[in-house]
């Protein structure tokens, strides 16, 4: 799926620096990058899903037999702070909120053939990521970069805390607080009066973010951590 994703954006950003490459004909915004700080903001799309960890029981559990997770499309707004700490290296602070939903299914055997039941998982998340831009030379009002970091993020409609006991079906609880790591690629292109730069980001959660509730669906998982493609463009 990464590959897939990756290729995508990396031929729309060839395609958009052929077009741009035609259009040159003047440096645009020659001192920008000589700024100790500078801000800007963020519009994104964000693809969520979850890595999967079975109970080892599964297949003794209430008949569920297949568990899988399918992502949705989200989106995100940001603020960009960007500090230059050398040439070629920026440290960026993006905080942001992202909406998110990602769907669990489960297939039950019965005896009248497979039964699946869909979980939806709905966040909305406050992102507080911390990236090291790693820059390639300027050419013309072209610039590659690679990024590099961490975030921490809170999970405002996380269900943690809601009794089971009154709510008519079972849902799946999730711990609101999660760390990951990133990595990613994005491209600089100098406007006239501001840089605009897509960005391809991989984000891996390192918390098991399952809270162990007394229902099949809870159950049915050892452990669950989050994935995260963000597609994002900056303009600063």
């Amino acid at each position: 799926m990464y590959k897939k994703y990756f290729l995508l954006f990396l031929i729309g950003i060839v395609s958009l620096t052929e077009l741009h490459a035609q259009k040159v004909k003047a440096i645009n915004l020659p001192n920008f990058d000589y700024k100790t700080i500078h801000f800007g903001f963020l519009l994104g799309l964000n693809k969520a899903d979850f890595i999967i960890h079975p109970n080892p029981n599964l297949a003794g559990l209430d008949s569920v037999y297949i568990l899988e997770s399918t992502p949705q499309t989200g989106f995100n707004l940001g603020i960009v702070s960007n500090l230059r700490i050398a040439e070629y290296v920026d440290l960026r602070f993006i905080p942001a909120l992202a909406f998110s939903t990602r769907n669990l299914e489960y297939t039950f055997k019965s005896t009248k053939g497979d039964i699946t039941r869909k979980k939806a998982v709905e966040s909305t998340f406050i992102q507080f990521p911390l990236d090291l831009k790693l820059k390639s030379a300027r050419y013309n009002n072209f610039r590659a970069y690679l990024v590099v970091g961490g975030k921490y993020t809170i999970d405002i409609a996380s269900q943690k805390d809601v009794n089971s006991n009154l709510v008519v079906d079972a849902i799946v609880k999730l711990r609101k607080n999660d760390v990951y790591y990133t990595m990613g690629v994005g491209f600089d292109f100098y406007q006239k009066y501001f840089k605009f730069s897509p960005e391809l980001k991989f984000c891996f959660g390192v918390r098991n973010l399952l809270v162990k509730d007394n229902n099949v669906f809870a159950n049915s998982i050892d452990k669950l951590t989050s994935k995260i493609i963000d597609i994002s463009f900056t303009f600063e």
